[in-house]
């Protein structure tokens, strides 16, 4: 008979017990369940509810339980459904009555929110250190290759040329905030549920702030049908995994784009490519395109979750079981991705003389030329559309920009000079660009360095 059996006169049904065990995936809570069931005891026992020797028996008995689990010696079954019935009948298994003491004063569903905030605050600090592996890696390649300059692009059309450097380190800015809104999120989800009970609190003097400062949580969660009810803190982490799906999605993109014969950019290393079964030449990007490819599921989980609470009423419903796995496979996904992309770009390398050459192309300098016209005094509507005007006739004559006599040129740019002849020089062009953010190698190597520091990376 199940621990919550006594007011039933039948077993579970086999196909019931099936459909609603949760020991299949929620086994990895193992070592959160155990320290918080320790934190429990202890306090009991402080307030003087259960005897201290059988506190202290079951904190002993709690860390055999977490040794034969490590080593893969514990037997999950099926028909104790959840973590928390598994270790509960094994430690009243091992303690007789003082082993079935360890319940007291709690229900499982404060129990599993506050399971899931210890893993979740665990999980998002490997995370953030996974985002500054992969920050490492660009900010390294960006090192390596600061005076790389390649065409920057808008609508995947060439637009102005840019340092390489500065392309990634675009990645670098985002994936930071990434790593804010994890912060964010783990500082909104460390108050603790338990003591909640099951919704309305519990009539035994449990001392709740002490649980709390035993587990490192912030305080305590102030009513009780809230902390058993509601999985924001899971939406807001699946959200926060969504945004750096997104991020990591676009950085594959790049890559995949970049490795193509149309662009040759970059080479990626053979250890992180596949090959074809049937055309022998192929040199496939696969992790970046499945960098790309797995940002769909990440989202999936995180629709999933908000369509599974968008219609329950408070406060614990069953339902609830279900935030679990989505969760479980969403933070895996993220992970693997961020595993994958550092190592790849560590060992990646940009094709510097086909950039420079894409970049050289004199139409990326057009914006170039128009605030120059604007230093003269030009409105800039003005000077936008004088240049517009030349880079058309330009094309008529099938004539490049940079080759154009000044003569043509002052036919729709009457303040133009011979000096506008000279700005056809990508290096110009992007050392010209200093100012905060933009691409010239000054900023750039300032923010490399700034990175660099914030990282805790060698020069």
């Amino acid at each position: 008979m199940a621990l919550w059996g006594g007011r039933f006169s039948r077993e579970t049904d086999q196909v019931v017990r099936r459909f609603t065990e949760s020991i299949s995936y929620d086994q990895r809570l193992y070592a959160h369940d155990i320290r918080g069931s320790q934190a429990h005891v202890k306090m009991l026992a402080a307030a003087g509810i259960i005897p201290a020797a059988d506190a202290a028996a079951i904190t002993a008995e709690l860390e055999v339980i977490r040794g034969r689990i490590d080593r893969g010696e514990f037997e999950f079954k099926t028909e104790l459904e959840d973590i928390h019935m598994n270790i509960e009948s094994a430690l009243i298994a091992a303690l007789g009555p003082a082993g079935a003491r360890v319940h007291t004063g709690r229900s499982r569903n404060d129990q599993v929110a506050t399971d899931e905030r210890l893993y979740l605050r665990a999980e998002a600090d490997a995370m953030t250190d996974a985002i500054r592996d992969l920050q490492r890696a660009l900010v390294g390649l960006g090192s390596r290759h600061a005076e790389v300059v390649m065409p920057g692009f808008t609508h995947l059309q060439h637009a102005q040329p840019v340092l390489f450097a500065h392309h990634l380190l675009a990645y670098v800015e985002m994936l930071g905030r990434d790593a804010g809104r994890l912060a964010d999120c783990r500082r909104r989800l460390n108050w603790l549920p338990l003591g909640a009970g099951a919704i309305a609190g519990c009539t035994l003097p449990l001392d709740r702030e002490l649980v709390a400062r035993e587990l490192e949580f912030d305080g305590v969660l102030a009513n009780s049908m809230d902390a058993v009810a509601d999985r924001d803190y899971s939406v807001e982490f699946l959200a926060a995994l969504a945004i750096i799906a997104m991020h990591t999605s676009r950085l594959g993109e790049d890559l995949v784009l970049w490795c193509s014969q149309e662009f040759a950019f970059i080479e990626l290393d053979d250890a992180f490519c596949t090959g074809s079964s049937l055309m022998p030449q192929k040199k496939n990007p696969d992790v970046a395109e499945l960098v790309r490819g797995k940002t769909g599921r990440v989202y999936g989980h995180l629709m999933a979750m908000l369509t599974l609470l968008k219609g329950l009423p408070l406060t614990y419903n069953r339902d609830l079981q279900e935030d679990k796995e989505g969760l479980f496979d969403a933070i895996d996904t993220v992970k693997l991705i961020l595993a994958a992309l550092a190592p790849m770009l560590d060992g990646a390398k940009p094709r510097e003389e086909r950039m420079a050459a894409m970049a050289a192309d004199p139409a990326l300098m057009a914006t170039d030329l128009a605030e120059w016209l604007v230093r003269q005094g030009v409105p800039f509507r003005d000077a936008h559309h004088q240049v517009g005007r030349f880079v058309a006739l330009c094309r008529e004559r099938q004539v490049p920009l940079d080759q154009a006599p000044l003569e043509l040129m002052q036919t729709v740019m009457p303040a133009a000079t011979a000096e506008c002849l000279q700005l056809f020089d990508p290096r110009r062009s992007v050392a010209a660009r200093d100012l905060i953010g933009g691409t010239a190698p000054a900023q750039v190597n300032r923010q490399l360095a700034a990175w660099r520091e914030r990282l805790q990376m060698n020069a």
